[in-house]
Protein backbone atom coordinates (compact mmCIF):
# COMPACT_ATOMS: atom_id res chain seq x y z
CA UNK A 1 0.00 0.00 0.00
CA UNK A 2 1.16 3.51 -0.88
CA UNK A 3 -0.13 6.14 1.55
CA UNK A 4 1.53 9.54 0.95
CA UNK A 5 1.56 12.20 3.61
CA UNK A 6 1.51 15.13 1.20
CA UNK A 7 -0.08 16.07 -2.09
CA UNK A 8 3.14 15.77 -4.06
CA UNK A 9 3.40 12.15 -2.97
CA UNK A 10 0.15 11.30 -4.78
CA UNK A 11 1.31 12.92 -8.00
CA UNK A 12 4.66 11.12 -7.77
CA UNK A 13 3.08 7.72 -7.06
CA UNK A 14 0.61 8.07 -9.93
CA UNK A 15 3.31 9.29 -12.31
CA UNK A 16 5.45 6.24 -11.52
CA UNK A 17 2.50 3.86 -11.86
CA UNK A 18 1.48 5.40 -15.20
CA UNK A 19 5.03 5.07 -16.54
CA UNK A 20 5.09 1.40 -15.54
CA UNK A 21 1.47 0.81 -16.63
CA UNK A 22 0.77 -0.47 -13.10
CA UNK A 23 -2.94 -0.28 -12.13
CA UNK A 24 -3.79 1.21 -8.74
CA UNK A 25 -6.73 0.72 -6.41
CA UNK A 26 -7.70 4.13 -5.04
CA UNK A 27 -9.12 4.18 -1.52
CA UNK A 28 -9.23 5.97 1.81
CA UNK A 29 -9.77 3.48 4.62
CA UNK A 30 -11.14 0.80 2.31
CA UNK A 31 -14.64 1.00 3.82
CA UNK A 32 -16.34 0.92 0.41
CA UNK A 33 -14.20 -1.84 -1.05
CA UNK A 34 -17.34 -3.94 -1.54
CA UNK A 35 -19.15 -1.32 -3.64
CA UNK A 36 -19.70 -1.90 -7.36
CA UNK A 37 -17.12 -4.02 -9.19
CA UNK A 38 -13.80 -5.27 -7.75
CA UNK A 39 -10.56 -3.86 -9.12
CA UNK A 40 -7.71 -6.08 -10.29
CA UNK A 41 -4.61 -4.09 -9.43
CA UNK A 42 -1.01 -4.52 -8.36
CA UNK A 43 -1.06 -1.93 -5.57
CA UNK A 44 -3.26 0.40 -3.53
CA UNK A 45 -2.95 4.17 -3.27
CA UNK A 46 -4.59 5.39 -0.07
CA UNK A 47 -5.40 8.86 1.29
CA UNK A 48 -5.45 7.63 4.90
CA UNK A 49 -2.23 9.46 5.86
CA UNK A 50 -3.25 12.75 4.26
CA UNK A 51 -5.71 14.11 6.82
CA UNK A 52 -6.52 17.37 8.55
CA UNK A 53 -8.82 20.38 8.35
CA UNK A 54 -6.90 23.38 6.99
CA UNK A 55 -9.91 25.70 7.09
CA UNK A 56 -13.12 25.86 9.07
CA UNK A 57 -15.00 29.15 8.71
CA UNK A 58 -18.33 28.84 10.54
CA UNK A 59 -19.46 32.35 9.66
CA UNK A 60 -18.67 31.74 5.98
CA UNK A 61 -20.46 28.36 6.10
CA UNK A 62 -17.58 26.37 4.62
CA UNK A 63 -15.11 23.72 5.71
CA UNK A 64 -12.01 22.48 3.89
CA UNK A 65 -10.65 19.03 4.67
CA UNK A 66 -7.93 16.84 3.27
CA UNK A 67 -9.27 13.70 1.65
CA UNK A 68 -8.04 11.27 4.31
CA UNK A 69 -9.87 13.06 7.12
CA UNK A 70 -12.47 10.76 8.65
CA UNK A 71 -16.16 11.56 8.64
CA UNK A 72 -16.08 11.39 12.45
CA UNK A 73 -13.34 14.04 12.58
CA UNK A 74 -15.22 16.36 10.22
CA UNK A 75 -18.45 15.97 12.17
CA UNK A 76 -16.63 16.59 15.47
CA UNK A 77 -15.17 19.83 14.12
CA UNK A 78 -18.57 20.97 12.87
CA UNK A 79 -20.13 20.12 16.24
CA UNK A 80 -17.88 22.76 17.79
CA UNK A 81 -19.69 25.38 15.73
CA UNK A 82 -23.15 23.84 15.99
CA UNK A 83 -23.11 22.98 12.28
CA UNK A 84 -23.45 19.91 10.07
CA UNK A 85 -22.93 18.46 6.61
CA UNK A 86 -26.02 19.26 4.56
CA UNK A 87 -26.19 16.02 2.58
CA UNK A 88 -26.19 13.89 5.76
CA UNK A 89 -23.72 11.28 4.41
CA UNK A 90 -24.40 7.74 5.66
CA UNK A 91 -22.12 5.53 7.70
CA UNK A 92 -23.60 2.29 6.38
CA UNK A 93 -23.73 -0.48 8.96
CA UNK A 94 -22.39 -3.00 6.44
CA UNK A 95 -19.23 -1.09 5.49
CA UNK A 96 -15.87 -2.87 5.57
CA UNK A 97 -14.38 -0.41 8.09
CA UNK A 98 -15.72 1.36 11.19
CA UNK A 99 -15.21 4.80 9.67
CA UNK A 100 -14.72 6.34 6.24
CA UNK A 101 -12.87 9.30 4.78
CA UNK A 102 -14.52 12.46 3.58
CA UNK A 103 -12.72 12.02 0.24
CA UNK A 104 -14.27 8.58 -0.19
CA UNK A 105 -17.71 9.92 0.63
CA UNK A 106 -17.42 12.58 -2.07
CA UNK A 107 -15.88 10.14 -4.56
CA UNK A 108 -18.94 7.90 -4.07
CA UNK A 109 -21.34 10.87 -3.82
CA UNK A 110 -22.98 9.35 -0.74
CA UNK A 111 -26.03 11.19 0.56
CA UNK A 112 -28.53 10.44 3.32
CA UNK A 113 -32.26 11.06 3.84
CA UNK A 114 -31.93 14.85 3.57
CA UNK A 115 -30.90 14.49 -0.06
CA UNK A 116 -34.56 14.63 -1.14
CA UNK A 117 -34.90 18.16 0.26
CA UNK A 118 -31.41 19.67 0.11
CA UNK A 119 -29.62 17.85 -2.68
CA UNK A 120 -26.80 15.33 -2.97
CA UNK A 121 -23.25 15.59 -1.62
CA UNK A 122 -22.02 16.88 -4.98
CA UNK A 123 -24.43 19.82 -4.75
CA UNK A 124 -22.59 21.14 -1.70
CA UNK A 125 -19.06 20.61 -3.01
CA UNK A 126 -17.51 24.05 -3.48
CA UNK A 127 -13.99 23.09 -4.54
CA UNK A 128 -11.54 20.24 -4.92
CA UNK A 129 -7.88 19.55 -5.42
CA UNK A 130 -6.96 16.24 -7.04
CA UNK A 131 -4.08 14.26 -8.50
CA UNK A 132 -5.01 13.02 -11.97
CA UNK A 133 -3.81 9.94 -13.81
CA UNK A 134 -1.28 12.19 -15.55
CA UNK A 135 0.48 12.80 -12.24
CA UNK A 136 -0.73 16.40 -12.20
CA UNK A 137 -2.36 18.33 -9.36
CA UNK A 138 -5.48 20.16 -10.49
CA UNK A 139 -7.79 22.57 -8.71
CA UNK A 140 -11.43 23.40 -9.39
CA UNK A 141 -13.83 25.71 -7.59
CA UNK A 142 -12.84 27.64 -4.52
CA UNK A 143 -13.41 28.38 -0.85
CA UNK A 144 -16.28 30.86 -1.12
CA UNK A 145 -19.99 30.23 -1.69
CA UNK A 146 -20.05 32.32 -4.86
CA UNK A 147 -17.22 31.42 -7.20
CA UNK A 148 -16.72 30.92 -10.90
CA UNK A 149 -13.17 29.63 -10.76
CA UNK A 150 -12.35 27.50 -13.82
CA UNK A 151 -14.31 24.51 -15.07
CA UNK A 152 -16.75 22.87 -12.66
CA UNK A 153 -14.86 19.62 -12.19
CA UNK A 154 -16.31 19.19 -8.70
CA UNK A 155 -19.49 17.53 -9.92
CA UNK A 156 -17.48 15.43 -12.40
CA UNK A 157 -15.26 14.00 -9.68
CA UNK A 158 -18.11 13.48 -7.20
CA UNK A 159 -19.41 9.98 -7.89
CA UNK A 160 -16.47 9.00 -10.12
CA UNK A 161 -15.17 6.44 -7.59
CA UNK A 162 -11.54 7.41 -8.10
CA UNK A 163 -11.55 6.64 -11.82
CA UNK A 164 -10.58 10.18 -12.86
CA UNK A 165 -8.09 11.03 -10.14
CA UNK A 166 -7.42 11.03 -6.42
CA UNK A 167 -9.27 13.80 -4.60
CA UNK A 168 -6.71 15.23 -2.17
CA UNK A 169 -8.63 18.14 -0.66
CA UNK A 170 -12.20 19.38 -0.77
CA UNK A 171 -14.30 22.31 0.38
CA UNK A 172 -17.93 21.82 1.40
CA UNK A 173 -20.78 24.17 2.10
CA UNK A 174 -22.24 23.61 5.58
CA UNK A 175 -25.23 24.85 7.58
CA UNK A 176 -26.18 25.28 11.24
CA UNK A 177 -27.77 22.25 12.89
CA UNK A 178 -31.52 22.61 13.38
CA UNK A 179 -32.65 23.48 16.89
CA UNK A 180 -35.23 20.68 16.89
CA UNK A 181 -36.24 17.64 14.84
CA UNK A 182 -39.71 16.12 14.78
CA UNK A 183 -41.10 13.06 13.04
CA UNK A 184 -44.67 12.28 12.05
CA UNK A 185 -45.14 8.50 12.09
CA UNK A 186 -48.02 6.37 10.84
CA UNK A 187 -48.03 2.67 11.69
CA UNK A 188 -49.36 -0.28 9.74
CA UNK A 189 -49.49 1.07 6.17
CA UNK A 190 -48.83 -1.11 3.15
CA UNK A 191 -46.08 0.05 0.74
CA UNK A 192 -48.40 1.62 -1.86
CA UNK A 193 -50.35 3.59 0.74
CA UNK A 194 -47.12 4.59 2.46
CA UNK A 195 -45.69 6.06 -0.75
CA UNK A 196 -48.92 8.00 -1.29
CA UNK A 197 -48.73 9.36 2.25
CA UNK A 198 -45.09 10.36 1.79
CA UNK A 199 -45.96 12.06 -1.49
CA UNK A 200 -48.58 14.14 0.30
CA UNK A 201 -46.07 15.01 3.02
CA UNK A 202 -43.38 16.03 0.55
CA UNK A 203 -45.88 18.09 -1.42
CA UNK A 204 -47.05 19.92 1.68
CA UNK A 205 -45.88 23.42 2.67
CA UNK A 206 -44.19 22.06 5.81
CA UNK A 207 -40.66 21.55 4.38
CA UNK A 208 -40.27 17.83 5.03
CA UNK A 209 -36.57 16.90 5.08
CA UNK A 210 -36.88 13.11 5.26
CA UNK A 211 -39.52 10.64 4.07
CA UNK A 212 -39.12 6.89 4.55
CA UNK A 213 -41.09 3.64 4.86
CA UNK A 214 -39.99 0.64 6.90
CA UNK A 215 -41.82 -2.66 6.26
CA UNK A 216 -42.30 -4.92 9.25
CA UNK A 217 -38.92 -6.69 9.06
CA UNK A 218 -37.08 -3.37 8.76
CA UNK A 219 -39.21 -1.71 11.43
CA UNK A 220 -38.54 -4.53 13.88
CA UNK A 221 -34.80 -4.03 13.39
CA UNK A 222 -35.14 -0.54 14.89
CA UNK A 223 -37.62 -1.32 17.64
CA UNK A 224 -41.10 -1.17 16.12
CA UNK A 225 -43.57 -4.06 15.85
CA UNK A 226 -45.36 -2.97 12.67
CA UNK A 227 -44.61 -1.04 9.51
CA UNK A 228 -43.83 2.65 9.98
CA UNK A 229 -44.17 5.52 7.54
CA UNK A 230 -42.14 8.52 8.70
CA UNK A 231 -41.74 12.15 7.66
CA UNK A 232 -39.19 14.46 9.27
CA UNK A 233 -39.25 18.20 9.90
CA UNK A 234 -36.16 20.14 11.10
CA UNK A 235 -36.06 23.78 12.20
CA UNK A 236 -36.56 26.02 15.22
CA UNK A 237 -38.37 24.29 18.06
CA UNK A 238 -41.58 26.32 17.88
CA UNK A 239 -41.77 25.90 14.11
CA UNK A 240 -41.19 22.13 14.30
CA UNK A 241 -43.91 21.77 16.93
CA UNK A 242 -46.44 23.64 14.80
CA UNK A 243 -45.53 21.97 11.52
CA UNK A 244 -45.48 18.39 12.82
CA UNK A 245 -48.96 18.86 14.31
CA UNK A 246 -50.21 20.35 11.05
CA UNK A 247 -48.63 17.55 9.00
CA UNK A 248 -50.14 14.90 11.26
CA UNK A 249 -53.55 16.48 10.62
CA UNK A 250 -52.94 16.50 6.88
CA UNK A 251 -52.01 12.81 6.90
CA UNK A 252 -54.82 11.61 9.17
CA UNK A 253 -56.72 10.18 6.17
CA UNK A 254 -53.99 7.52 5.99
CA UNK A 255 -54.25 6.65 9.68
CA UNK A 256 -53.61 8.05 13.16
CA UNK A 257 -50.18 9.58 13.53
CA UNK A 258 -47.68 9.72 16.36
CA UNK A 259 -45.19 12.55 16.73
CA UNK A 260 -41.64 11.72 17.84
CA UNK A 261 -39.60 14.30 19.73
CA UNK A 262 -36.06 15.37 18.92
CA UNK A 263 -34.07 12.58 20.67
CA UNK A 264 -36.29 9.81 19.27
CA UNK A 265 -36.24 11.40 15.81
CA UNK A 266 -32.47 11.73 15.72
CA UNK A 267 -32.03 8.08 16.71
CA UNK A 268 -34.54 6.83 14.12
CA UNK A 269 -33.24 8.89 11.23
CA UNK A 270 -29.64 7.99 12.00
CA UNK A 271 -30.68 4.35 11.68
CA UNK A 272 -32.45 5.04 8.37
CA UNK A 273 -29.42 6.95 7.12
CA UNK A 274 -27.03 4.14 7.99
CA UNK A 275 -29.18 1.28 6.60
CA UNK A 276 -29.58 -0.25 10.05
CA UNK A 277 -33.14 -1.46 9.25
CA UNK A 278 -31.73 -3.94 6.71
CA UNK A 279 -31.97 -7.46 8.18
CA UNK A 280 -28.57 -8.47 6.75
CA UNK A 281 -27.38 -12.02 7.33
CA UNK A 282 -23.81 -13.29 6.82
CA UNK A 283 -23.19 -13.77 3.10
CA UNK A 284 -26.14 -11.61 2.03
CA UNK A 285 -25.91 -9.09 -0.79
CA UNK A 286 -27.07 -5.46 -0.57
CA UNK A 287 -28.59 -3.57 -3.47
CA UNK A 288 -29.41 0.13 -3.76
CA UNK A 289 -32.03 1.03 -6.35
CA UNK A 290 -32.97 4.53 -7.48
CA UNK A 291 -36.37 4.97 -9.16
CA UNK A 292 -39.22 7.45 -9.41
CA UNK A 293 -40.87 7.46 -5.97
CA UNK A 294 -44.12 6.10 -7.41
CA UNK A 295 -42.25 2.89 -8.35
CA UNK A 296 -40.65 2.31 -4.95
CA UNK A 297 -43.44 0.03 -3.70
CA UNK A 298 -43.23 -2.15 -6.82
CA UNK A 299 -39.49 -2.66 -6.24
CA UNK A 300 -40.19 -3.75 -2.66
CA UNK A 301 -42.86 -6.18 -3.88
CA UNK A 302 -40.52 -7.64 -6.53
CA UNK A 303 -37.74 -7.97 -3.98
CA UNK A 304 -39.99 -9.73 -1.49
CA UNK A 305 -41.10 -12.17 -4.19
CA UNK A 306 -37.41 -12.98 -4.74
CA UNK A 307 -36.79 -13.58 -1.03
CA UNK A 308 -35.32 -10.12 -0.35
CA UNK A 309 -36.18 -7.55 2.32
CA UNK A 310 -35.59 -3.84 2.50
CA UNK A 311 -37.06 -0.38 2.99
CA UNK A 312 -37.75 2.90 1.19
CA UNK A 313 -36.12 6.29 1.60
CA UNK A 314 -36.42 9.56 -0.36
CA UNK A 315 -40.22 9.25 -0.44
CA UNK A 316 -39.96 5.91 -2.26
CA UNK A 317 -37.25 6.98 -4.68
CA UNK A 318 -34.46 5.05 -2.96
CA UNK A 319 -34.84 1.35 -2.21
CA UNK A 320 -32.46 -0.75 -0.16
CA UNK A 321 -32.74 -4.53 -0.52
CA UNK A 322 -30.82 -7.36 1.08
CA UNK A 323 -30.96 -11.12 0.91
CA UNK A 324 -29.24 -14.21 -0.50
CA UNK A 325 -26.51 -13.34 -2.99
CA UNK A 326 -27.85 -15.57 -5.76
CA UNK A 327 -27.90 -15.03 -9.49
CA UNK A 328 -31.69 -15.33 -9.38
CA UNK A 329 -32.05 -12.60 -6.77
CA UNK A 330 -29.68 -10.32 -8.67
CA UNK A 331 -31.61 -10.90 -11.90
CA UNK A 332 -34.90 -10.12 -10.12
CA UNK A 333 -33.53 -6.81 -8.80
CA UNK A 334 -32.25 -5.81 -12.22
CA UNK A 335 -35.51 -6.77 -13.96
CA UNK A 336 -37.58 -4.78 -11.44
CA UNK A 337 -35.30 -1.73 -11.73
CA UNK A 338 -35.41 -1.83 -15.52
CA UNK A 339 -39.21 -2.09 -15.55
CA UNK A 340 -39.26 1.02 -13.38
CA UNK A 341 -36.67 2.73 -15.62
CA UNK A 342 -34.42 3.03 -12.59
CA UNK A 343 -30.83 2.29 -11.71
CA UNK A 344 -29.22 -0.13 -9.29
CA UNK A 345 -25.88 -0.60 -7.55
CA UNK A 346 -24.37 -3.55 -5.73
CA UNK A 347 -23.07 -2.34 -2.37
CA UNK A 348 -22.13 -5.73 -1.00
CA UNK A 349 -21.91 -9.12 -2.72
CA UNK A 350 -19.54 -11.99 -3.45
CA UNK A 351 -16.96 -11.28 -6.12
CA UNK A 352 -18.80 -13.57 -8.52
CA UNK A 353 -21.76 -11.18 -8.63
CA UNK A 354 -19.62 -8.06 -8.50
CA UNK A 355 -17.68 -9.15 -11.58
CA UNK A 356 -20.91 -9.20 -13.56
CA UNK A 357 -21.34 -6.45 -16.14
CA UNK A 358 -24.65 -5.77 -14.40
CA UNK A 359 -23.15 -4.84 -11.00
CA UNK A 360 -24.47 -1.41 -12.00
CA UNK A 361 -26.42 -0.24 -15.08
CA UNK A 362 -24.65 -0.06 -18.39
CA UNK A 363 -24.74 3.36 -19.96
CA UNK A 364 -25.98 4.06 -23.52
CA UNK A 365 -23.34 3.92 -26.29
CA UNK A 366 -23.36 7.69 -26.83
CA UNK A 367 -22.74 8.45 -23.15
CA UNK A 368 -20.20 5.64 -22.96
CA UNK A 369 -18.20 7.26 -25.76
CA UNK A 370 -18.23 10.60 -23.93
CA UNK A 371 -17.20 8.92 -20.70
CA UNK A 372 -14.30 7.17 -22.43
CA UNK A 373 -13.02 10.50 -23.74
CA UNK A 374 -13.30 12.09 -20.30
CA UNK A 375 -11.43 9.20 -18.65
CA UNK A 376 -8.78 9.31 -21.37
CA UNK A 377 -8.25 13.02 -20.68
CA UNK A 378 -7.69 12.50 -16.96
CA UNK A 379 -6.22 8.99 -16.88
CA UNK A 380 -4.75 8.18 -20.31
CA UNK A 381 -2.90 5.10 -19.03
CA UNK A 382 -6.10 3.69 -17.49
CA UNK A 383 -4.45 2.90 -14.15
CA UNK A 384 -6.90 4.43 -11.65
CA UNK A 385 -9.46 1.96 -10.24
CA UNK A 386 -9.79 0.11 -13.55
CA UNK A 387 -13.01 -1.86 -13.78
CA UNK A 388 -14.55 -0.38 -10.62
CA UNK A 389 -17.52 1.14 -12.40
CA UNK A 390 -17.59 -0.71 -15.72
CA UNK A 391 -15.88 -3.77 -17.13
CA UNK A 392 -12.34 -2.82 -18.15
Amino acid sequence: MIAPGDEAGFASAIDAAAAARTPLTIEGLGSKGGFLRPTQTADTLSTRNFAGIPLYAPQELIITARAGTTLAAVEAKLDEGGQHLIAEPPQYAFLDAPDQTIGGIVAANLSGPRRIAWGAMRDHLMGIRAATGRGEIIRSGGRVLKNVTGLDLCKLFAGSYGTLGVITELTLKILPKPEATGTVMIRGLRPDDAVRALSVALGSPFSVSGAAYLPQEAAMAVGFENTVTIARIEDFAASVAYRTEALAGLLKKFGPADILDTPASLTLWRAVRDAEPLPIQPGDAVWKISVRPSYGASILHAGHAAGLFGYLDWGGGLVFLTGPATDEAHAAVIAAARRAKGEWWLLRAPERLRLSEDAMPRIPPGLAAIRQRVVAAFDPAGILNPGRMFAA
